[in-house]
């Protein structure tokens, strides 16, 4: 680089750093700017010698981390200096000892959680990136700062990936759809979570993400027209109300519109909430209420509202501390829009999650929402023996779980994920109690341990000393504090049992003049079919395994040497059969390729998505079943390639002339005359598709239609669909996939 490139760069980061303290949410006092300084000053040493993939300077990272950690998180001076020194320990020779003594333990610790989360050794009976998540939110039990700086820098490398080579773009977009996204989200910080989501769509499927961003700029105009008629009217009765208000329209994020048309089956253009309106009032904090609900009276008395699609999260505020009503209307021209009403800090609270809820909260003793999730969560790190896969899988579940609000038989409401039970209930309250249910009352009836409870329940748990949870149980609940809970005594009850089985074992191997050894404890698990010995020694504590089965174990191993042989001839008759039903491998056996070096590889198609040559694919190497192949937006994807990236191979199709796959298409539309008839016809006239199956059915005037082809490429089933499209009465034509 030349001195002026070098100066210039020197201008910039001078400009960034000037920014960095403009754009503060905190207010900061002159030793905060001095801290933040001093931070500033030891990264750009530690750092002067690296750069980018894209070429630029390092330390703009860290920067633009900072960046966001003091605008969008809107955390202090000793967050924003961690920002700045987040990678020093991982890439530079300074330590987190030099960091404590450079400023103070509370920074030093903030690095060390970040440093922490970067350095995860490799496991390699697990997924290194399940263990990674796991350990990552462990630190959450130290200080939930880590993880949102973690989150800063995850949306910043997100924002910076363009230099990256494609598959380590699709490891990082993954992972970022996989926990980065549902952990914003359960922070309370929207923004961020709608951001990461935009960008992991980018970056998994980048031509569905042009394609809606296309779309979303060619339909700008009419959506920007049509939110002004709507404001125009309700400024007229919220200026007449004296009320203090801004009105924004905001559009729906292009990874909510693209999971809307996946859910539904529909094409951009039948999305009906693409955008929502948004209304930001000041007042005091006692008027509060009461003008939300002044604000809902006006906006129904001009639009009518969908009964079933008002959320009121003021009275009851999600667990993330979000509050805010949202009001569904018909608005002009036939068509849903979502009108959001918020307080200023309401509206803060949304945008900035956790340090805005600190920012206006009342008195040292009022527990936060996010309080009592951290609570929650660090019950759930309880059980560190779980698999680290499991364990991400379940904290997944929770964090993206919508809420219901139900009450204690004293009148008490408590917040549990839609979907819990009422023995999910029992164990809210306390795990003690939960361990004891013996059953449980719904609105004074009394219900299943499995009953799925609904907003506005009032539930009685009813307790015994005597219950014990059964293996059964683990099937009642959802929440993964149960789940841990319900394992935990589980285990504890199959260890002392298997004990007192091996003691056992041990003495009626003794009668069968056999020692038990770790050679007959080996044979013993083959001989049963079992997994481990703690199996077998269970099923001899509970009486699973009987006498004569044990007799029968004992006579075949005094007879090993004639068995030996037997097992030969066996074997050998077994393989010869094996060979001659063996299907003959087709000469297009290399129609998917794998690697950068076209590898050719025996592979399975994968049953939950089906491919068929023509598809972006991948190839998936499994533990028992070698290569299994799945659709590049299978269901299962971002899961396979955040928690298993090692595993994942590129793979495509090279000839696809004469290999032939199902395909299972539904179609609905109206009972029109003659429809059927249509409908087989232009199937069968597509020379290149064969019918295998159709079922076709009527009710009240709709038709139903499922048929499965078996066609050769994906060109060939494009062309038939779009052709069934055009028949006169069909509304929808689907391909299915099965999850």
């Amino acid at each position: 680089m030349t001195e002026i490139d070098i100066e210039k760069e020197n201008k910039a980061i001078a400009q960034e750093y000037k920014e960095l303290l403009r754009i503060s949410y905190q207010t900061l006092t002159p030793a905060d700017k001095k801290l933040i300084r001093k931070a500033f000053d030891v990264a750009v040493d530690a750092h002067k010698e690296q750069r980018r993939k894209s070429g630029e300077a390092y330390i703009f990272h860290p920067i633009a981390v900072a960046k966001i950690v003091a605008s969008e998180i809107g955390l202090g001076a000793t967050s924003i200096a961690a920002a700045l020194l987040h990678d020093v320990v991982e890439d530079t020779p300074i330590t987190v000892e030099d960091i404590e003594r450079l400023f103070n333990p509370k920074v030093a610790q903030l690095v060390e959680g970040l440093t922490k989360i970067s350095m995860v050794q490799k496991d390699l009976n697990a997924s290194m990136q399940a263990e990674n998540f796991r350990k990552m939110i462990l630190t959450l039990n130290d200080d939930v700062r880590v993880i949102l700086i973690k989150l800063a820098d995850r949306l910043h490398n997100m924002q910076t990936m363009e230099s990256m080579v494609e598959y380590k773009q699709t490891k990082i977009a993954s992972e970022t759809l996989y926990i980065y996204a549902p952990l914003a989200h359960r922070l309370g910080l929207y923004n961020i979570k709608t951001k990461l989501e935009d960008l992991g769509l980018k970056y998994t499927e980048p031509a569905i993400y042009d394609d809606i961003v296309s779309k979303i700029r060619e339909t700008k105009e009419e959506q920007d027209a049509y939110i002004k008629d709507i404001s125009d009217v309700l400024k007229k009765s919220l200026d007449a109300e004296n009320i203090d208000y801004i009105i924004k329209g905001r559009p729906k994020s292009i990874y909510s519109i693209r999971r809307k048309m996946r859910a539904q089956n529909v094409s951009f253009d039948e999305v009906y909430d693409k955008f929502a309106l948004r209304i930001v009032y000041k007042c005091d904090s006692h008027d509060e209420k009461f003008i939300a609900w002044k604000i809902y009276s006006i906006v129904t008395d001009h639009y009518r509202p969908s009964p079933s699609r008002l959320r009121d999260w003021i009275s009851s505020p999600k667990s993330t501390g979000y509050e805010a009503l949202h009001i569904t209307v018909m608005g002009p021209k036939g068509r849903w829009v979502e009108v959001q009403v918020r307080s200023e800090r309401m509206d803060e609270i949304a945008e900035k999650g956790y340090a805005a809820h600190y920012k206006y909260k009342n008195g040292a003793s009022e527990e936060s929402g996010l309080d009592t999730w951290l609570n929650l969560l660090r019950e759930a790190l309880e059980n560190p023996e779980t698999n680290a896969v499991d364990f991400v899988e379940d904290f997944k579940m929770n964090l993206y779980s919508k809420e219901i609000f139900v009450f204690t038989p004293k009148g008490e409401i408590k917040s549990l994920p839609k979907g819990a039970t009422s023995l999910d209930f029992a164990f809210s309250i306390h795990s003690e109690i939960g361990i004891k249910t013996r059953g449980t009352r719904v609105n004074g009836r009394l219900v299943p341990l499995n009953h799925e409870l609904k907003s506005g329940d009032q539930v009685e748990v009813i307790t015994s000393a005597s219950q014990k949870p059964t293996v059964n149980w683990l099937d009642y609940v959802t929440t993964s504090r149960a789940k841990n809970k319900i394992k935990n005594v589980l285990n504890e009850n199959t260890k002392k049992i298997a004990e007192e089985g091996k003691e056992l074992l041990t003495r009626k191997l003794r009668h069968l003049k056999v020692n038990l050894n770790e050679q007959v404890t080996n044979e013993l698990v083959n001989f049963f079919k079992l997994k481990t010995s703690l199996d077998l020694f269970y099923r001899v504590g509970i009486g699973a395994i009987e006498n004569q089965q044990l007799k029968d174990y004992a006579a075949q191993k005094s007879n090993t040497f004639i068995n030996f042989f037997k097992n030969k001839i066996k074997r050998s008759k077994d393989t010869a059969a094996e060979d001659i039903h063996k299907p003959v491998i087709s000469s297009n056996y290399d129609m998917l390729v794998f690697g950068t070096e076209h590898d050719k590889l025996d592979y399975k198609l994968s049953q939950c998505c089906n491919p068929i040559p023509g598809d972006d694919v991948f190839g998936f190497v499994t533990i028992n079943e070698g290569i299994k192949v799945h659709k590049k937006d299978c269901p299962n994807a971002i899961g396979m390639q955040s928690n298993y990236a090692y595993r994942i191979m590129s793979a495509k199709w090279i000839d696809s002339s004469q290999e032939e796959f199902k395909a299972i298409i539904n179609i609905t539309g109206m009972d029109v005359l003659g429809l059927t008839n249509q409908l087989t016809k232009v199937i069968s006239n597509n020379m290149s598709v064969n019918i295998q199956s159709i079922s076709l059915s009527t009710d009240a005037g709709i038709f139903h239609g499922q048929v499965a082809v078996i066609v050769k490429n994906n060109a060939i089933l494009k062309k038939m669909i779009n052709a069934i499209k055009k028949i006169d009465g069909v509304d929808k034509v689907t391909r299915e996939y099965r999850t």
